[in-house]
């Protein structure tokens, strides 16, 4: 049984610091999880999560693997589980660099409406209006503290053609080379990836949360890359440790490329399950479709880190979108979608 702020030490070097899941009835944040590992005389950081009760593990992890005498802190992406204690990195008492991905900078300074978009494309879904929820969602992270004096965007450093193994990405390096940090760009608009070279652990952050992205401006395209990509990574040996922000667990060599193959089925079965709901060249309305897509999720067992009613149905409409269908105009958010080349027919 694993609690908020448990430490797995991966080597002498490197810690998985464990978060914990969303408990929305009890008003319970999610947290995601976070790695702490030294690179030479480096501190690093990746994901700072939410609560002060993690904030004290996090510093924990941080003496474990000591000592350091710079700091880099990077976030992989924007959402408030991840950068709740972004802040720490004034607090390190050393020379820091924070990184942050450029397109999640808005999201990060106005969480709520990030939110309020979310939710009003599902307003037939959810419990409370959207933009009551998406308060309520966000106060869950108080204290949210994203940004620190230190804090930049990746973007503002040159971007780098890094080669691992046999595979091409690009992104940036940090501590020597021996820090990756690989654009992935799926789960959310600015999401990276982190592979930490020496001790070959990758960090998959929240690229690997379910067979269908939830969030508006998730890529279903990008995630079923990264995720064949890093498959690739482990059969070469080039990564040896896949963790990610929210199963609490390492996965070690041939038990994480089954992983990842296993995410890529479902991926295509869910997919599959959605096209068979859509049928013939109807129209499709949301609340209908994600009674049935949610059955097909609970058949597949499938529902990635947040199964709930909400995000079920934020799958959904990514679900319709990426079978080519969009929402007539004009009529609500449970307004039917159709495939555009469809005439509709004269009112």
């Amino acid at each position: 049984m694993t609690a908020l702020g448990d430490l797995i030490g991966i080597d002498d070097r490197t810690v998985l610091v464990l978060g914990r899941e969303l408990d929305l009835a009890h008003g319970r944040p999610d947290v995601a999880n976070a790695l702490v590992h030294r690179a030479g005389d480096t501190l690093v950081l990746v994901d700072t999560g939410v609560t002060t009760a993690f904030r004290a593990a996090l510093r924990a992890a941080a003496d474990r693997v000591g000592p350091w005498s710079r700091a880099v802190v990077l976030t992989t992406h924007g959402h408030p589980d991840h950068i709740g204690n972004n802040d720490l990195a004034d607090e390190l008492g050393v020379p820091v660099q924070h990184c942050v991905p450029a397109r999640d900078l808005d999201q990060m300074r106005d969480p709520e409406s990030y939110w309020l978009r979310s939710f009003e494309r599902i307003a037939w879904a959810v419990p409370l209006p959207p933009a009551r929820l998406a308060a309520e969602v966000v106060a869950l992270f108080a204290p949210l503290r994203p940004f620190a004096a230190a804090t930049r965007t990746y973007e503002e450093r040159p971007p780098e053609l890094i080669r691992i193994g046999s595979r091409r990405f690009t992104g940036w390096t940090f501590a020597d080379g021996s820090v990756r940090v690989l654009r992935s760009q799926g789960h959310c608009a600015g999401h990276v990836i982190v592979h930490l070279r020496d001790c070959g652990v990758l960090h998959l952050s929240d690229e690997g949360n379910g067979a269908c992205g939830a969030m508006y401006d998730a890529d279903q395209l990008k995630i079923q890359s990264v995720l064949g990509a890093v498959a690739g990574l482990f059969e070469e040996g080039e990564a040896t440790i896949l963790t990610d922000g929210h199963s609490f667990a390492r996965r070690r060599g041939a038990e994480a490329v089954s992983h990842l193959d296993g995410l890529l089925e479902q991926a295509m079965a869910l997919q599959g399950a959605a096209l068979g709901l859509t049928g013939g060249d109807g129209p499709v309305r949301p609340s209908t479709f994600t009674t049935r897509y949610a059955r097909a999720i609970a058949e597949r067992r499938v529902g990635g880190a947040n199964p709930n009613p909400v995000f079920t149905a934020m799958m959904a409409l990514n679900a319709l979108g990426e079978l080519g269908l969009r929402p007539d105009s004009g009529a609500g958010a449970d307004a039917p979608w159709s495939r555009p080349y469809r005439p509709i027919p004269p009112r």
